[in-house]
């Protein structure tokens, strides 16, 4: 049985957020989008609920923070090579997000952070196969003993 995912995500401007992940190439399911909120498709089973603050409230008795201020949680979503990260982070760069720190190198894996406009952090990563395959600690090791 296929598992799907779906993040949620606070926003204070549903149009400004459907735009800004539909300029990284993702769409929209309109069954799924109202007033309240948009479901945003990354691909077959995982999803980004964007959701108004006041609507988002409603599925929690906590309080919701503000991304701007306050990290909640980072989501990585993988790409299939260091150019793949590179070309979605200068996507959301143009349609008005921010990239809150360096790009990370280590190796085996490449990774960029990029802040949608509502402060919501989102880490494309890209990892070598065989690193994933193996395991970090395994494929640094191999790299080194070929050098």
């Amino acid at each position: 049985m296929p598992t799907s995912i779906f993040v949620n995500l606070p926003t204070e401007d549903l149009d400004r957020s459907k735009a800004f992940y539909t300029a990284l190439g993702w769409s929209i399911n309109p069954l799924f989008t109202d007033e309240n909120a948009a479901c945003v498709v990354i691909e077959e089973n995982i999803y980004l609920m964007v959701l108004t603050r006041e609507f988002f409230a409603t599925f929690t008795d906590k309080s919701v923070t503000d991304p701007r201020t306050h990290a909640q949680a980072l989501n990585a979503i993988s790409c299939e090579s260091r150019e793949g990260v590179d070309e979605v982070v200068a996507k959301g760069l143009a349609a008005g997000g921010t990239e809150p720190r360096a790009a990370t190198d280590y190796g085996f894996m490449y990774s960029r952070d990029i802040e949608d406009p509502d402060g919501n952090i989102l880490e494309f990563v890209y990892m070598s196969p065989e690193a994933a395959e193996q395991g970090p600690e395994a494929f640094m090791a191999e790299q080194a003993g070929t050098e």
